[in-house]
């Protein structure tokens, strides 16, 4: 009975926090990870996280709120990880408690550095988790209007259909919809690749260029992107999807993105580490931008934007001159 399912959510972030807001619509308790002692005590005092969407009250006669991850994992059925990919290893080394058995959920769009691989990839060669106990919850969503209770659609990808569902029903809600997928590499790609796009969106902006060439550089980048993953992962999948193409203009346009701000940031000239120090959140897409250029260098699939995204960020090159060259390279 899918009632007695135990889910745990690690992570303090806002993703973690609208993803325990929408476990709790649909059972009794949830256990939530977090590091952050002091934001535990706010939670249990005030019922709402006073760091990431703080407007979101929590019924805590539901929550589990814990600073030690084994308790967490030891608790849980379903463990949904929703914290920057940058901080994942780290808290996997505390662990001591074993994933064996463990049905894991990745919310986190980005590349794990120490082994350069996507979240599921990560936990299947390092954890020795089949891919079918392995899922990626992805947009088109953002956090804060989940906070807001806007209606909102998200994807669950895993290899097996049932687990999908399972997660699909938990996090379903009056504003929340929900639909399944069994390409659990491309989603998740996906999702890592179209930071990188938003940091794209965010440059242009930020250099003075208008709507007229963020549209080009968004049908160049889910073209750039179906590249990318076809070279990845063969399989048959609809690019224009939801979770493909609307999380893409999502992240690109909306002004909820920290990857498009912080893209923003760098067109108007702050250099990456002010840039980066002047953002409250992790930007995904820098770390992303790196692994994907690095990974291309094997895949050899046509990437322009990543490749203009990589100049800027890594190798210090001028942005208005980059992109000059890259609006040669668009269609």
């Amino acid at each position: 009975m899918t009632q007695n399912i135990k889910f745990a959510v690690i992570g303090g972030g806002s993703w973690a926090t609208a993803i325990t807001k929408m476990l709790c619509v649909n059972l009794s308790e949830v256990y939530w990870y977090m590091r952050n002692e002091s934001a535990i005590e706010h939670i249990k005092k005030y019922k709402h996280n006073p760091n990431y969407l703080s407007a979101v009250e929590f019924d805590t006669q539901k929550l589990h709120l814990t600073n030690d991850i084994n308790q967490a994992v030891a608790y849980a059925d379903y463990i949904i990880f929703a914290i920057p990919s940058a901080f994942l290893g780290g808290e996997l080394q505390k662990l001591k408690v074993s994933l064996k058995d463990k049905i894991i959920f990745s919310a986190i769009k980005g590349i794990v550095p120490e082994t350069s691989m996507i979240v599921g990839e990560h936990f299947h060669f390092t954890y020795d988790i089949p891919y079918d106990h392995i899922g990626v919850i992805t947009g088109p969503c953002h956090a804060e209007e989940v906070a807001l209770e806007r209606l909102s659609y998200l994807t669950i990808a895993c290899g097996d259909a049932a687990k999908a569902k399972i997660v699909a029903k938990h996090l379903s809600g009056d504003f929340i919809k929900t639909k399944i997928t069994d390409d659990i590499i491309g989603t998740e790609y996906a999702a890592m690749l179209k930071n990188i796009y938003a940091i794209a969106a965010g440059i242009a902006h930020g250099l003075g260029y208008g709507d007229n060439f963020q549209s080009v550089l968004m049908s160049n980048g889910i073209r750039e992107m179906k590249k990318f993953i076809k070279k990845v992962h063969k399989m048959k999948r609809n690019i224009n999807d939801s979770a493909y193409l609307g999380d893409l203009l999502v992240t690109g346009y909306s002004i909820f993105s920290r990857n498009r701000t912080f893209g923003n940031m760098i067109g108007k000239g702050y250099t990456v580490k002010s840039a980066m120090m002047e953002m409250s959140m992790v930007c995904e897409g820098y770390y992303a931008t790196q692994s994907a250029y690095q990974l291309n260098q094997d895949y050899g699939a046509k990437t322009p934007i990543i490749d203009a995204v990589y100049q800027i960020l890594y190798q210090g090159k001028d942005a208005k001159s980059v992109f000059k060259k890259l609006t040669d390279k668009l269609d």
